[in-house]
This record gives structure tokens, C-alpha cells and sequence, in this order.
């Protein structure tokens, strides 16, 4: 059994109903971080969020374009909380460990389908988003990542249950990742075969 999840990453684009799953996180005493719009929503939710950018030392940059790409959110996210190297690096790093990390990505086929130039769609290319599932899925030995609303019900039972999600629901919930992220790379890849610069 994986230690209790302390720390949530929290960064959505679909925000149906995060913040009633984010109410409960905390009240099971689990710290939420988040980035831009979602931390707002979360906030105006009655949440308590500590901003991604307390988390890394640096503010969010480049219109949002940079804000989780940063050691101190992948670190806490692929370390192996049983391999003592790894705890020792994170913990000369000041590192924290972030257990449960909850990311819907850009709608780019959204975007694409409504019309949108070029200039349009490359803005809506999740760049971080990816990253962080990926990362997560890759560690899901330790770390819960939840990508579709409709799983919030049985990660939330779980923690509930025995304060973290079991390692069946967290390989199941990883492969959920790779299945999406290789759907939202061919979507992108076939837009672009399409365009003419």
C-alpha cells in the first residue's frame, strides 16, 4: 500500500466538478496546488490553494505557456518514495511530493473543429499538461493521476477508504493517460498535415 496522498497538483481545463472533488480533497486534510484559472475557480469554490508558483519559486511565464515545467513539480511527481537515493535527493532539493495530480489537457480538436487559424490551434498544443500526466502514469507505482472527471467518484472512495488509491486503480488510471495522450498527438499531427505555411 502506498503511503496517504499529502499533496494535489491540480490543473484543468474541464473544470465540471472540481471543485466539489478539490472540497473533499481538503477536508480529507490533502493540500491542493494549482495553476492559473483553475486556482481562481478553486479559490472563488471556498478552497484553500497554494499557487503553483509558491510551490516552484518562479512565477508562472510566457502567458502561461511555462508553469509546471519545473524540478520541483516533476521531481515531487517520478521519484521513487521506496528508493532512499531518491528521498534524499528530493529532500536536499526541498522538494515535496505531490501524490494525486488531476489534469485535463487544452481542447485542441475543440478549437480546430470551431474554425480556428493556425496561430490559434498552436496556442491550444497542451505542452505541460502532457508532461505532467505522462509523468505521472510513468510513476503510478506511487503517484494517482486522474484525467477524466468521471473518475473522480472512485478516487475519492478510495482515499477515503485507506487514504490513497489502490495500486490496481492507479495502473488502470495510467493507462487511461497513454491512451489520451496518444489520441491528442494524433489529432494535432493530422491538423498539421493539413496546413499549407
Amino acid at each position: 500500500m502506498a503511503e496517504k496522498i499529502q499533496r494535489a497538483l491540480i490543473s484543468v481545463t474541464d473544470k465540471s466538478g472540481i471543485v466539489d472533488f478539490a472540497k473533499e480533497l481538503e477536508a480529507l486534510g490533502i493540500e491542493i496546488v494549482s495553476t492559473g484559472g483553475t486556482a481562481r475557480v478553486l479559490r472563488e469554490g471556498g478552497v484553500k490553494v497554494t499557487d503553483i508558483s509558491e510551490l516552484t519559486g518562479f512565477p508562472e511565464i510566457l502567458e502561461g505557456r511555462v508553469k509546471t515545467l519545473h524540478p520541483k513539480v516533476h521531481g515531487g511527481i517520478l521519484f521513487k518514495r521506496d528508493n532512499p537515493e531518491h528521498v534524499k535527493t528530493i529532500q536536499e532539493h526541498d522538494i515535496k511530493p505531490i501524490d494525486l495530480v488531476v489534469v485535463n489537457l487544452y481542447a485542441f480538436k475543440k478549437v480546430v473543429e470551431a474554425g480556428a487559424d493556425l496561430d490559434t490551434a498552436i496556442e491550444n498544443i497542451d505542452i505541460g499538461g502532457p508532461t505532467l500526466i505522462r509523468a505521472s502514469a510513468k510513476n503510478f507505482k506511487y503517484v494517482t493521476v486522474v484525467v477524466d472527471p468521471a473518475d473522480y467518484e472512485l478516487v475519492l472512495k478510495e482515499i477515503k477508504e485507506q487514504g490513497n488509491t489502490s495500486l490496481k486503480t492507479r495502473f488502470y488510471l495510467a493507462k487511461k493517460v497513454f491512451q489520451l495522450t496518444s489520441e491528442y498527438d494524433k489529432t494535432i499531427a493530422e491538423y498539421l498535415s493539413k496546413v499549407e505555411i
